[in-house]
């Protein structure tokens, strides 16, 4: 076993071999987002200065201050200038009880439960799509599906997420009922939020597996096989599931909260911009 090599800070590092990078910016926005459950802030409540913020994080005001603007990107957090930081008007769009106003993209917990909800609102819009989609609906779902491959064979991350988000409303749109399609933009909002803070904004999983998941899905739709629809839907979420999974006790495994966040130059770049997937 090697001997921790001490940090800048004082700090050590683990004795283990390194996990993927994560940016220092990264790590400070999920200790933030703790802190605003913790002290149980609600919308609209102000935060202490960057400066402060700073100090209560163990972090240094240029990794704070990209924290900052990285939540403030995702709808967590609203800066105001020459007013300061404040908790933003909503999580994603779901009532804001102490649960949902708190989700903590972050949190192995949270991200399951979230999955949780959305299989339950998913495999039901599915079947529903499947019996009430009009012919230019299943256009719409069948075009959204196929781009969704031609982008994942591509690796085309980008192209990917907005063909994956085109997709989903789609079958959204097709169930009719304004409040499944609602819950599905809400569920993705959040969902935007655990890509940013968990994945750096790459997607958790294989793009092909998922178009090839969304094509199926596609012609059931088309079929009018509302069962095999929903079916479909539920091994599709269950698919995502494993993959957020995997990748969320990779993370936990290769975390050490001894080592407190530290800046380098790369953290000096603006933050990546959320995924859509």
């Amino acid at each position: 076993m090697g001997v921790p090599r001490q940090t800048p800070d004082g700090s050590h590092e683990p004795d283990h071999a390194p996990g993927p990078y994560r940016p220092g910016y990264e790590r400070v926005a999920e200790l933030l987002l703790n802190h605003i459950a913790e002290q149980r802030l609600r919308p609209g409540d102000r935060l202490p200065t960057e400066q402060r913020l700073a100090e209560l994080l163990g972090a240094s005001r240029n990794v704070t201050r990209e924290a900052v603007k990285t939540l403030a990107g995702i709808g967590r957090l609203s800066v105001r200038r020459g007013a300061g930081i404040f908790v933003a008007e909503s999580a994603g769009g779901l009532v804001d009880d102490d649960q949902t106003l708190h989700f903590r993209p972050t949190s192995m917990d949270h991200v399951l439960m979230l999955l949780d909800y959305r299989t339950v609102i998913e495999t039901e819009t599915a079947r529903r799509a499947a019996s009430l989609a009009t012919p230019l609906e299943v256009r719409e779902i069948r075009n959204s599906a196929t781009t969704s491959a031609s982008t994942a064979k591509a690796a085309d991350h980008y192209g990917f997420a907005e063909a994956d988000a085109a997709f989903h409303h789609a079958v959204g749109t097709a169930a009719h009922n304004l409040f499944l399609r609602s819950s599905i933009g809400n569920i993705r909002r959040l969902a935007s939020q655990s890509d940013v803070l968990l994945f750096h904004g790459d997607a958790p999983g294989s793009l092909e597996v998922a178009a090839e998941q969304h094509l199926a899905i596609a012609e059931a739709v088309a079929a009018g096989e509302a069962e095999r629809a929903a079916v479909l839907m539920a091994d599709h979420i269950a698919t995502t599931r494993r993959q957020f999974e995997r990748k969320i006790r990779d993370r936990l495994f290769h975390m050490d909260e001894r080592t407190r966040p530290q800046e380098t130059p790369a953290q000096q770049a603006d933050p990546p911009a959320a995924s859509a997937s």
